[in-house]
């Protein structure tokens, strides 16, 4: 049988993080089954979890879906996947989520990702601690999170799966700037103290939420992780005027430089990709946050570049695509 182990790790990065997020975190973690019984060592996929979720979240039972064990467990037992480990860390903040970042706005995720969890993964479990066997991957948040961190760490990371990733950021981001300051409009959140208020006062799981939190809330946690500011009365710069709308030139270019395809222009992070043995890039045609045009990109720019990938579009939007993950980590087994 397979097995989930619930670890607990009491980050150090994550102490007195700006947002009172409790530094103590649930690490989930699929052991194929057999682990007990052998002595074999096994490569390892690090799945990240997309905005507002964190990885417990891939557990949650559903009567029309499956769980990431029972996807698992059902590659492994028919061949479509060798015997793997898989980890789901818990980047979640208090804005929704992290974008695997390190951020004066949020917190130290990116250092809790890569300097606590990974070693704590290598040290407690056989795992074969080596980037040819080891996997990062996720979807929407976590896809990014996943193609970036694998930019940043060619020596930790040597094969990537980015499902829906966030990119292109001048058609996944922009819509949305329109939708925040309708929204702030509407809850009276007209001026950066207000909005620092409303940031400081709301809980996640309050009932009822305005029915624009969304709109607030994602725009305002982007900011925390791309534009973070210990300055500003918020925490962080917007990327966009709170009273006329007008685009803040400054701010947004700070933006772009955490878009993958502006880190493309880095020739650290063409090596790093030209070196994993594996980089895949997919997206439902529907996106209705316009990210299939990202990857797109992304895939027309790699070609240019020599980098080596396999991209795949599919029939579907940005929601209910865990099935994808059989697509993924098939294509990782066969790249192991």
């Amino acid at each position: 049988m397979s097995q989930i182990i619930i670890n607990t790790i009491n980050s150090h990065v994550l102490q007195n993080n700006p947002l009172g997020d409790s530094p103590c975190r649930s690490l989930p973690i699929y052991l194929p089954s057999g682990y007990d019984d052998s002595t074999e060592f096994y490569p390892v996929v690090y799945l990240l979890a997309g905005f507002a979720g964190r990885g417990s979240l891939m557990l949650n039972d559903s009567v029309f879906d499956e769980t990431i064990q029972e996807r698992a467990d059902r590659l492994i037992q028919s061949g479509t996947i060798q015997p793997m480990i898989l980890v789901l860390p818990d980047g979640f903040t208090r804005y929704g989520g992290s974008q695997y970042l390190n951020s004066s706005a949020i917190g130290r995720y990116e250092d809790y990702l890569i300097q606590e969890i990974m070693p704590f993964v290598d040290q407690h479990y056989r795992t074969k601690a080596e980037p040819s066997y080891r996997a990062i991957a996720g979807k929407s948040s976590g896809g990014y999170g996943a193609l970036v961190q694998a930019m940043k760490y060619p020596d930790l990371f040597g094969l990537v799966a980015c499902h829906s990733g966030d990119m292109y950021f001048e058609y996944g981001y922009k819509p949305d700037f329109v939708k925040f300051l309708n929204a702030t409009g509407k809850l009276g959140l007209t001026t950066p103290e207000k909005l620092a208020e409303f940031m400081g006062n709301f809980s996640p799981k309050m009932y009822p939420k305005p029915s624009s939190f969304f709109d607030v809330i994602h725009t305002a946690a982007m900011s925390a992780c791309y534009s973070p500011n210990p300055d500003s009365v918020c925490g962080f710069d917007l990327p966009v005027d709170q009273y006329t709308g007008e685009l803040k030139a400054e701010v947004w270019a700070r933006w772009l430089k955490h878009d993958p395809l502006t880190m493309l222009e880095s020739p650290a992070h063409v090596e790093a990709l030209k070196q994993a043995k594996l980089v895949f890039l997919d997206c439902g045609n529907r996106d209705e946050y316009a990210l299939q045009y990202g990857a797109r990109i992304m895939a027309q720019r790699l070609e240019k570049l020599g980098v080596a990938h396999h991209h795949e579009e599919f029939d579907g939007g940005h929601r209910h695509t865990q099935h994808r993950y059989d697509v993924s980590l098939h294509a990782i087994s066969e790249a192991l």
